[in-house]
């Protein structure tokens, strides 16, 4: 890659940063994707990022059809590189839009990954909760089902984003956006039980504002706890197909299933669109359609 090129990509970044205050995961995605395509320009001796036309944009979305990626990686990259020459005119550093004529590839609509309520059931009963690390853990499944975190903003949190005078949670979410979730009796009362019979020993009563450290007393990651996750579900026999958000997925689904309204949903999971939460009502209109072919006498 280029140092212009580089250059660029990173003043880019900062202005993004300064101007939406984006996540540090969405910064580095949007990094790559450039880079991979300053990357590719170079190495085929094209022109730098501020020089290039239609032409190379669509020589390189048919390089990456070629390379078997995703039309949602793909509209990702396009999102990210318009506004990167949005900027550039603005900055006055181009007159033209290389990609005014360029449209987005069709995305599917695929349908989140749910469990069931008894699948659930099963999953929060599988730790033992005689263990610290098993009580840590049943803790963490009933708050992230019950407040329907991500599992980014699980392992973050802190003494000070809990309340359990009014039982909600303070969760900064994706771009730095704030929200306030309520907990239930049911996770506030393993949260309570945790932060008085596990937490200290975890700690080791090392004072630390993480709530949910790992055995060895240091802020968890994320992909550890996606482990714990998988472990717990073996426990239980579920052998449906997991990712990290499935929790996530099924406390909006069970929500909606129940008669939930969508708005009041959107604002739990901290969607800034409401389409982005429209895609569950699809998957509780499925199950609506299942069980009424089930049990009605004429379905």
């Amino acid at each position: 890659m280029r140092a212009a090129d580089e250059r660029q990509i990173t003043l880019f970044l900062d202005q993004l940063w300064m101007e939406k205050g984006l996540s540090e995961n969405t910064q580095e995605s949007y990094r790559r994707d450039l880079e991979q395509f300053a990357g590719w320009l170079a190495a085929g001796q094209g022109p730098d990022l501020l020089a290039v036309t239609a032409t190379e944009v669509q020589a390189y979305l048919a390089w990456r059809h070629q390379q078997h990626l995703s039309s949602r990686s793909t509209a990702r990259f396009l999102s990210c590189l318009r506004g990167f020459y949005r900027l550039q005119i603005r900055e006055g550093h181009l007159h033209d839009n290389p990609l005014a004529l360029v449209e987005n590839p069709k995305l599917s609509r695929s349908l989140p990954k749910s469990l069931s309520e008894s699948d659930v059931e099963n999953l929060l009963s599988a730790p033992d909760v005689d263990d610290p690390v098993g009580l840590r853990d049943k803790t963490m499944l009933e708050v992230l089902y019950a407040c329907g975190l991500r599992v980014s903003e699980l392992v973050g949190l802190t003494m000070s984003q809990v309340n359990l005078r009014q039982n909600v949670v303070r969760v900064m979410g994706k771009g730095s956006k704030e929200r306030l979730v309520p907990m239930g009796e049911e996770a506030a009362a393993w949260l309570q039980r945790y932060l008085r019979e596990a937490r200290p020993v975890l700690l080791n009563n090392f004072p630390d504002e993480v709530v949910f450290p790992s055995s060895r007393g240091q802020p968890m990651t994320r992909q550890t706890f996606w482990y714990r996750i998988k472990h717990w579900a073996q426990v239980a026999g579920i052998n449906k197909p997991l990712s990290p958000h499935t929790l996530r997925h099924a406390f909006a689904t069970h929500l909606l299933n129940h008669g939930a309204d969508l708005r009041v949903v959107q604002l739990l999971l901290g969607h800034s669109d409401l389409s982005t939460t429209q895609i569950y009502t699809h998957v509780a209109r499925l199950r609506m359609k299942h069980q009424h072919a089930e049990h009605h006498p004429r379905g």
